[in-house]
């Protein structure tokens, strides 16, 4: 049984960027044959971004710009560089953002990280994020049977019937958010079911807090993290040595300052951004909106890939929320179908270990049918159940922020 998943991981790492800028090229004229990446990128020479230097001198994308892209230029803005046909599934995450699958193996690239989290060949996992229109669940799933595995395909919820499945099937793996886990490994032990085959975990999605993890661990799971977004699959993955996050060996990671493309020093917070070196489908320079930072060195674990600290906050108000993204534009869609509100807030927190979703509204209007009512607009344009609170008019801090991600970093 191999600590690593395969040779790239051990090498120089002046051996891997002379690789991945190596092959970058080849990425970059593949994607000037595609409108949207030509229009986005303008007058550049394929031939000459061979460097950090060079990439750095391409402009940003950024995520939060996509809704609005694929939106005036349907369905993926001119950004596919592959006819449809060439793609095996489309998906429709929150925002709304569109995105193609691949059709090879393990087009998420989620196999790397399952391996450096114990699962091997033969483990049964049960994957519990959403196949329902997100890529969730397909992007574990196509990495566990990468890896040999067999897949229980339980999506979220159904606490009931997945504790049957567990007890039956005695899976050995899990996949999901870390609350979800937390919330399944409760609920049998006060029902007096048996949960007790599920030793090792992959969770993303949500806050993974090391006391959440230590928790697990004293129930005899030892799970690991992996920075996942349904854009390119799983970017950076933790490890055993569990220190930081590691690159994944298909990506080039980039520190900048938020809101620029500017480079930081390595070891100081920014925006990270992402790369893909996949010709099939290109991706540059990608904004994800996330805070990050360079660790320096290479991982205890003999992994010398880039780490990076793993999630530290957002660049902007975008929130990760029960592994679902909440974004302003979704809430300004709540807004907008109830004229009674004046302003809306949206603040995440943490409770027992879990997101807690709230949303804030100045109105002059109160009754249980408005607040029943704004719940289920919340609901249809986040895809998450909120708590509601309506507050006086002009009560709201008047700072502009539309959500407030309270929850405690680290």
């Amino acid at each position: 049984m191999s600590e690593h998943y395969d040779a790239l991981e051990t090498r120089s790492p002046a051996e891997r960027e002379a690789d991945q800028f190596g092959r970058l090229p080849q990425v970059v004229a593949k994607a000037l044959s595609a409108p949207g990446w030509a229009a986005h990128l303008g007058a550049v020479d394929p031939a000459t971004v061979t460097s950090r230097a060079a990439l750095a001198r391409l402009p940003v994308l950024r995520k939060s710009d996509l809704p609005g892209r694929q939106k005036a230029d349907p369905p993926f803005a001119g950004f596919l560089a592959e006819p449809i046909g060439a793609f095996g599934r489309i998906f429709a995450s929150p925002g709304p953002i569109f995105e193609p699958e691949g059709t090879g193996p393990d087009p998420w690239r989620a196999a790397r990280a399952l391996h450096a989290a114990g699962f091997r060949a033969g483990d049964i996992v049960l994957n519990t994020f959403s196949y329902h229109l997100v890529p969730g669940g397909f992007i574990l799933d196509s990495g566990a049977r990468a890896l040999g595995c067999p897949v229980i395909p339980a999506g979220p919820g159904n606490t009931e019937q997945q504790l049957d499945v567990i007890e039956h099937l005695r899976p050995v793996a899990y996949t999901g958010t870390p609350d979800f886990l937390k919330i399944l490994l409760d609920k049998a032990a006060e029902a007096g079911r048996d949960a007790s085959s599920i030793r090792k975990a992959l969770v993303s999605g949500a806050a993974f807090p090391p006391s959440l993890r230590d928790h697990l661990q004293s129930r005899g799971v030892e799970a690991y993290q992996a920075y996942a977004t349904a854009d390119v699959g799983v970017i950076a993955y933790e490890t055993p040595a569990r220190e930081g996050l590691v690159a994944s060996e298909e990506f080039i990671l980039e520190i900048v300052r938020p809101g620029t493309g500017d480079p930081v020093p390595d070891g100081e917070v920014g925006e990270l951004l992402v790369t893909s070196l996949d010709p099939h489908h290109p991706v540059i320079r990608l904004a994800l909106g996330d805070l990050t930072a360079v660790l320096a060195g290479p991982s205890p674990c003999g992994r010398t890939g880039l780490r990076i600290k793993g999630w530290m906050g957002r660049a902007d108000q975008t929130a990760k929320v029960k592994g679902m993204f909440v974004r302003p534009e979704q809430l300004a869609d709540v807004a907008k179908r109830h004229p009674e509100i004046a302003r809306l807030r949206a603040v995440v927190t943490r409770e027992n270990e879990q997101d807690v979703f709230t949303v804030r509204a100045e109105s002059a209007t109160c009754s249980d049918a408005f607040v029943a009512a704004l719940g289920e607009s919340v609901q249809a344009f986040t895809k998450l159940r909120a708590r509601i609170e309506l507050v006086a008019p002009g009560s709201l801090p008047n700072d502009g922020k539309v959500i407030a991600d309270e929850r405690p970093v680290g």
